[in-house]
Formats: structure tokens, C-alpha cells, sequence
């Protein structure tokens, strides 16, 4: 019989080499993470998730349904509460539909909805997040894996994602301020993965594309018009937010468009609007909030300079004042 050091000696690098190869995040965190990041679009999925609004208690219900086969990546997302809403996707097809109304659109490329949260490319995160894993949990009867993005300044929110063991697909997203109050929050209620997946709307949206494109009457949302690059400056940007899309688009019934930029660090995005103030007497300059969004607008000379961003109100504060025009 061996002595009980040296079985000790056996039995903990045993378990924890059990414990390294049980835990994705612990054993090789990059690799975990881009599991997490690719998850939402190559996964097959259905299920019922619910946004809250920590702060106003806004509460809704969405339907989403996802297929990624040889033809590429088709989604299907439905509100389930309130007034029809439902966007039907194939790759960067977008159907809206309102109401009675149907809008077709172009999908924007910085444009991520849950539960595709994280960017594919996740390497720079670490430069503005700590990244750690709490103890596993259970959402929607799937067990889970806690990551959690905490940021190295207090210029943006705390993100804690609950991710499938398995797949790696999110299943709960959080989003927490300084003081750990939860001030948003995405969750699924209930969740099928795999083969089960309903199929039969992709075609049925195949056949709305081909009537549609007879059909002269239905609304077509156009491409934005690119903007010259450096005819606006944000001089106060947190570190690590890089600048996604500068374009210009119609807001409101003004015939001018709307310079908007849009940045992002990887997990949060700050978008600024500068538009013509006008003849306007709507305008309420100052700070306004919804759950993790955070709306700032200050007018300067003849613009009114818009910042929304889900990040602190400090923040957008901050960015809004550093705002200033550059161009000839």
C-alpha cells in the first residue's frame, strides 16, 4: 500500500487535470471564448428569451429562430408582446415587418443582437476586460458556463454571459453597473438545439423575396451614403473603442441627412449623431437613460451633437463634449 503522501501525490494532479478538461474557459480561455463568439451563428436554435430593463422594469418577449445550413444563415426573430414585430433574415437579407408593413433592408455589419453579443474577432477584449469564470449554472434546463467581462476603467458596464457547455451558444447575458445592479438583461426561458429546429419559414421567406422583387409597392430601405472620412472628430474616446461605420442617414423628415459614427470596444458601442439643429423647438439637450443605454445631446453653434451608448453616463458625457468638427 502506498503511503498517503505519496497517494496524495497521485491523486491532485489527477483531478486537476479532471478539473482543467471539464472547464473550456480554464483549459484554453481564447479558444472557449470564440467558441462563444461563432456559436450564434453556426448553431441550429429555437427558443423563447425575455429582455428586462433592470432599472424601469421594461420587460419583453422574443421568439428567435436560427438554421446556418449550406445556403448560409437564416434567422427568424418575433415579438411576442405588444404591436407585430418580426424580422425574417437570410445572410444579410432583412426583412421588417411592422404592423401591416413590410421593409426590406440591408443588414449593417456592426450590428449584434442577442444571443450574438460577442465579435468573432475577441482578442482585444483583454486589453479593456478582465476575464474570468464563476461557478457553472443552469438556464433554460441547459448547464452553463459564467464568464465574466469585468472592465479595467470606469468608463463602461460589467457583461456577464452565461454560455452552453456544450455549444457554447449564449443563453443569458447580463449587464451590471458599479455598485453589481443589474441594469439589463437577456435570458431564454425555454431553448431547442439540433435537428428539431423548424425549417419551413426559410422557404416561405425564399417565396416572399421572389413576389417581392415583382412587387414594385413594397418598401426598400437603400443603402447609406459613406461619409467623408475626417470631417468629424471625437477627441475623448475610452481607450480601445475603434470606429466601426461613418455614415450619413435620413432621420426624422429632414431632408438632411444625419452624420452618424458609429465605435465599439468589442462588447459596447458608442454611436454619435450630428445633425442640423434648424428650426427645431423639440430639442432636449442633456442626459437621459434607458436600462444599459445612456443618451447625451449638447447643441454646439448650429449642430445638435446626439451620443447613445451602452456604457456609463460619465461616458457619454464625456465623449459628447469631445466632439468637434475637423473637416474643410
Amino acid at each position: 500500500m502506498l503511503p498517503r503522501f505519496n497517494l496524495l501525490l497521485l491523486v491532485l494532479p489527477l483531478l486537476w487535470w479532471q478539473s482543467a478538461c471539464a472547464d473550456p474557459l480554464m483549459h484554453d480561455e481564447v479558444g472557449w471564448l470564440e467558441t462563444m463568439a461563432f456559436a450564434a451563428h453556426q448553431t441550429d436554435y429555437s427558443g423563447t428569451f425575455v429582455y428586462q430593463d433592470g432599472m424601469g422594469g421594461h420587460v419583453q418577449v422574443s421568439r428567435i429562430t436560427h438554421i446556418s445550413d449550406k445556403a448560409g444563415e437564416h434567422e427568424r426573430l418575433e415579438g411576442l408582446n405588444g404591436s407585430r414585430r418580426e424580422i425574417v433574415s437570410s445572410n444579410n437579407q432583412v426583412w421588417l415587418f411592422l404592423g401591416d408593413r413590410k421593409v426590406r433592408i440591408d443588414r449593417q455589419h456592426n450590428d449584434r443582437a442577442f444571443p450574438a453579443l460577442l465579435p468573432e474577432q475577441i482578442s482585444t477584449l483583454k486589453e479593456n476586460y478582465s476575464i474570468s469564470q464563476t461557478e457553472g449554472d443552469r438556464v433554460a434546463g441547459f448547464h452553463a458556463h459564467v464568464v465574466v467581462f469585468q472592465p479595467k476603467d470606469n468608463l463602461r458596464y460589467t457583461h456577464k454571459m452565461w454560455a452552453h457547455s456544450e455549444s457554447g451558444l449564449l443563453l443569458k447575458a447580463v449587464v451590471l453597473d458599479e455598485r453589481s445592479r443589474v441594469i439589463e438583461q437577456y435570458a431564454f426561458t425555454q431553448l431547442s438545439l439540433g435537428g428539431n429546429v423548424d425549417r419551413s419559414w426559410i422557404e416561405q421567406n425564399m417565396a416572399t423575396q421572389t413576389v417581392a422583387k415583382k412587387n414594385e409597392g413594397t418598401s426598400v430601405v437603400k443603402p447609406l451614403d459613406p461619409v467623408k472620412s475626417g470631417d468629424w472628430q471625437v477627441d475623448a474616446l475610452p481607450a480601445g473603442f475603434k470606429k466601426i461605420t461613418e455614415i450619413c442617414r435620413p432621420m426624422r423628415d429632414s431632408k438632411i441627412p444625419v452624420t452618424h459614427l458609429v465605435f465599439s470596444d468589442g462588447l459596447a458601442g458608442i454611436s454619435v449623431f450630428i445633425e442640423d439643429v434648424g428650426d427645431r423647438d423639440d430639442i432636449n439637450a442633456g442626459l437621459s437613460s434607458q436600462g444599459a443605454i445612456q443618451i447625451y445631446s449638447r447643441i454646439s453653434g448650429d449642430k445638435l451633437i446626439t451620443v447613445v451608448g451602452e456604457v456609463p453616463p460619465r461616458t457619454v458625457i464625456q465623449v459628447g463634449e469631445s466632439v468637434r468638427y475637423a473637416g474643410q
